[in-house]
């Protein structure tokens, strides 16, 4: 995660193991200063990590509070999807009637451009759709860049670090869902015109 510290990773450890934590649990659990404790919650939750409730425990005179993970912070931490994706993409590679194949892939990419799609201003020129989608993508650690093709001057999109290594290497199919995403994205029909996988420095795709 970015912008994420060691010492920050201890709390969120802390709070996947636990449905919330005071300032004082954290103090004893972590062996800081409660200041220290404060700051890195702080920061935390201004990353959209974790949240901060008044405690259903709190007596009287100030309140007391405590802290736990939001969705976010669930989703961010300790999660690894990554031989379960390809363990799932192994099953769809053994689909032996193509049509269905590409049916199952197409449904994939709408389903995982219905995340995304409202983050992206369709009544836009081409250039703002495409730094919305690269955008999206570095939030994510993926690199993207927008540049205007040589041959045509119109811009395309340049992915400089596959998504999705340990499945591309075993199946170019997932180019062809990532081509499909694009398309979905930009809300126009794109070209992968370019592919790591072929010895290119990046994935090239641009609007056909």
């Amino acid at each position: 995660m970015p912008n994420v510290t060691d010492s920050d990773s201890a709390i969120l450890d802390l709070l996947r193991r636990r449905d919330a934590a005071s300032v004082s649990d954290l103090e004893k659990l972590l062996g800081v200063t409660a200041t220290a404790v404060r700051q890195r919650l702080n920061r935390l939750i201004g990353l959209g990590l974790i949240e901060r409730k008044t405690s259903a425990n709190a007596g009287r005179g100030r309140p007391g509070h405590e802290y736990s993970l939001t969705d976010v912070g669930r989703q961010n931490t300790g999660a690894n999807f990554a031989d379960l994706a390809v363990a799932l993409w192994q099953e769809i590679r053994e689909l032996k009637d193509p049509e269905i194949r590409r049916g199952l892939l197409h449904r994939l990419s709408t389903r995982l451009a219905d995340k995304y799609r409202d983050q992206i201003d369709h009544g836009g020129e081409l250039t703002d759709r495409m730094d919305a989608v690269a955008g999206l993508f570095r939030d994510r650690e993926v690199p993207l860049e927008v540049e205007s093709s040589v041959q045509t001057g119109k811009p395309v999109l340049n992915v400089l670090a596959c998504p999705y290594p340990a499945l591309a290497e075993q199946d170019r199919g997932v180019c062809s869902m990532e081509n499909m995403l694009m398309s979905e994205l930009l809300g126009e029909n794109v070209t992968l015109r370019r592919c790591r996988l072929d010895g290119e420095t990046c994935c090239t795709f641009e609007v056909s």
